[in-house]
This record gives C-alpha cells, structure tokens and sequence, in this order.
C-alpha cells in the first residue's frame, strides 16, 4: 500500500504509467518484514528501469539489554548488515537493478525520511511486521512515522506475521 493507496490506483495500471520512479529508497533491517519489502523493491525496480537505495538504520539504544548493558555495539550491528547487503546487491544485480546499500545511525523512522531527501528517492518502501493497531499503538512503529513524515509517496509491504525483529517499536 502506498500511504493509504493501492498500488494499481496510485502507481497506474502498468508500469509506463510510473516511469517518474527512478530512485527506489527501501528501508531493511534484514528482518522476514524487511525481506517482502526487499523482494518488492528489486521487482517494481526492475519493472521500472530504477535504481534502489538501500538504508539500513542502526538504533543504538535498541543495542542495550535491560539495565544498560550494551548488547551488540554499532560498528559490530554495522559489520552485519554491510555483509548481509551482499547477498541484496546480487539479487539486485542478477535482474538488472542497481543497488547502493548505506548504513544510518539514529531514530530508524527520522533517519529513513531523512535518507530518502538526502538520496532524492521517488519512493520509499518500508516492511511492516503486520501486528494490528493496538500493537502499533502500545509499541509504536518506524512504518507509522515515515507514512507520517515522508514528503514522498510510502509503499507498506506486510512481512510474515509473527516476526520480531527490530522494525517495529
């Protein structure tokens, strides 16, 4: 979905009717959610003829275990997901899309709006972990906060249900 849209009425019925996407911002954070968004970038890039950016935000406080401690630090989070960027830059490669991958720090929902101005994306996709809204209103969500702050059209793809990874607060 489109920020409240459907994608046939937002994007038009075929992909001419879309041409003016050319710089796809998907936000990933290599959870299952962010895999459907994945695979939903790299196929509307390839039918479009665009380009995707990938950014992967890093929460440092989501690193801490209860009390303070630090769990995991940035740079080793940051190791992570460069390499698990690997395997996204050969998806895309593999059906003719370019993929850059770059790595923020911060709040995911500000720093994903703010990525998508910086890199001049047409349109951000973003995964959604498919809890209802009381668990969006009890936990919040990064998804809820681009919808609401980006200046530029948001597609919402829902990921498998049940999965709890870091996307969704």
């Amino acid at each position: 979905m489109i920020a409240g849209v459907g994608l046939t009425s937002a994007l038009g019925d075929s992909a001419q009717e879309a041409r003016w996407i050319n710089r796809i911002l998907l936000a990933t954070d290599f959870s299952a959610a962010s895999g459907a968004a994945t695979s939903q970038a790299i196929e509307l890039a390839a039918q479009l003829g665009a380009d995707v950016i990938a950014v992967s935000v890093i929460e440092p406080r989501a690193l801490r275990l209860p009390g303070g401690r630090p769990a995991s630090r940035v740079d080793q989070v940051r190791a992570a997901r460069e390499e698990a960027a690997q395997d996204l830059v050969a998806d895309g490669r593999a059906v003719g899309v370019k993929i850059e991958f770059l790595v923020w720090v911060g709040e995911p929902g500000d720093r994903i709006v703010e990525a998508a101005s910086a890199e001049a994306a047409d349109l951000i996709v973003v995964g959604s972990h498919g809890r209802g809204s009381v668990g969006r209103f009890l936990i919040g969500s990064v998804y809820d906060d681009i919808v609401r702050h980006a200046t530029g059209p948001v597609m919402v793809v829902r990921g498998p249900a049940g999965d709890s990874a870091e996307g969704d607060r």
